[in-house]
């Protein structure tokens, strides 16, 4: 098992080498390579799904850790940045499938981060979370969908379900919480496709739009739009090679891993 998924995963860097020498008007074949893997950050088109975790995720808080469904605004959240703060509004997200006999379209698949597939008990156990939910990683957020190695951090199919729900955290900023021991980060910006919108309106008003993120985001190109995109084609070049370097350090730990579950013969 673990010479198969060590084989695997040098396949894939193989391919990513390749791709890394081509130039910077090449990035956007890469972005094109990745998305067709599953592993480009992108919001849900099929329930308006953003930065979500699934309904059972345990949330971490100042009473311990709870499921995400059970918390209230105004419950306190331990953040990376800023200590103890308060739960300002939670969004909901159910979605489901259109025909229950064809699978879920790539993009509605969650991600599944596997236990210690960041590093040792992160998370504590398997994570479920949106491929645009990002993740704190080497002192970046990074999409979780950028993560997919097909071993420790894959898209999961979820064939027998025909409906999930996903739940927004939003504090009154960007920050960091925990979720089932791993970092991740709250809602960026408020959009009107949660179901339980209103609730935000009547309180808050028309969300802005335009908060800053509490750390640099690694996150799809494609949401910059095209203008900006061409402005910045060095610079998604130089965000390509980061995460490279995060997908290759995570995809030696999932070899070292695979090898400690081997039995011994």
């Amino acid at each position: 098992m673990a010479e198969q998924i060590a084989k695997s995963l040098e396949n894939q860097r193989t391919r990513r080498n390749i791709m890394r020498m081509g130039t910077i008007g090449a990035s956007a074949i890469v972005t094109l390579a990745l998305t067709k893997r599953g592993m480009a950050g992108s919001t849900c088109a099929h329930g308006g799904c953003d930065a979500c975790l699934l309904r059972g995720t345990p949330i971490l808080t100042v009473d311990g850790y709870r499921k995400i469904e059970e918390l209230a605004v105004g419950d306190l959240l331990p953040t990376m940045f800023g200590g103890i703060r308060p739960i300002q509004w939670i969004g909901h997200n159910p979605i489901k499938k259109s025909d229950p006999s064809k699978p879920w379209p790539k993009d509605a698949r969650a991600v599944r981060i596997a236990r210690s597939a960041l590093a040792p008990n992160i998370p504590e156990a398997d994570l479920y979370v949106t491929q645009a939910h990002c993740v704190f990683i080497d002192g970046v957020l990074v999409s979780a969908g950028y993560l997919v190695n097909d071993a420790t951090i894959t898209l999961c199919e979820a064939r027998e379900l025909n409906e999930r729900e996903f739940f927004h955290i939003k504090l009154e900023s960007h920050d960091v919480i925990y979720a089932g021991g791993a970092p991740v980060e709250t809602l960026l910006n408020v959009n009107e496709s949660a179901v339980n919108f209103a609730d935000y309106f009547r309180t808050y008003g028309v969300p802005t739009g335009d908060e800053a993120p509490c750390l640099p985001m690694l996150v799809n190109w494609r949401q910059a739009g095209l203008k900006s995109r061409a402005r910045s084609a060095l610079s998604w070049n130089n965000r390509r090679k980061r995460i490279a370097a995060i997908r290759d350090r995570l995809e030696e730990r999932a070899i070292a891993l695979s090898r400690q579950l081997e039995p011994a013969l």
